[in-house]
């Protein structure tokens, strides 16, 4: 029996160390979280609605739209088979490990839908301020605010 207490304490012991190792050698106050970018995209306005939609579905919690307006004149417009100028561009806050599968899904659809050509492209975000933005903005649901 003391041989069973022995051998059960010494990995009790080496178990200890080891956690105490990890903990010495943890970066301190080093963010492991994902990174942002800001995804631009300009579409036809009237497809914007949908555009808006489908970014959102890949955890996009933020998106402004601005109106706009192409710089082609109507001949342009007319030799190319477009039809209208009026564009609108999607601002949203992507998280990094999304965007290879949002530009590939925006690249999809700008093929297959009628009118829905459009750009797309990410910028990347160096800093956001406080945690809670950054919990919102890259949809972490655990980021929880400190008490003082």
């Amino acid at each position: 029996m003391s041989d069973k207490k022995h051998h059960i304490s010494t990995i009790k012991k080496e178990i200890k160390q080891r956690v105490v190792h990890k903990v010495k050698t943890a970066e301190p106050n080093k963010v492991k979280t994902n990174r942002l970018k800001l995804l631009i995209t300009i579409v036809a306005r009237k497809k914007a609605e949908y555009f808006i939609d489908l970014i959102q579905s890949f955890e996009v919690n933020m998106q402004m739209v601005v109106l706009a307006e192409g710089t082609a004149n109507a001949n342009i417009l007319g030799l190319l088979g477009l039809s209208d100028s009026d564009k609108a561009v999607i601002f949203g806050v992507i998280q990094e490990s999304k965007v290879p599968d949002a530009m590939s899904t925006l690249e999809r659809k700008f093929q297959t839908i009628r009118d829905g050509k459009g750009v797309a492209f990410t910028v990347p975000l160096t800093s956001v301020i406080g945690t809670l933005i950054y919990g919102f903005l890259s949809n972490n649901k655990m980021t929880v605010k400190e008490s003082k």
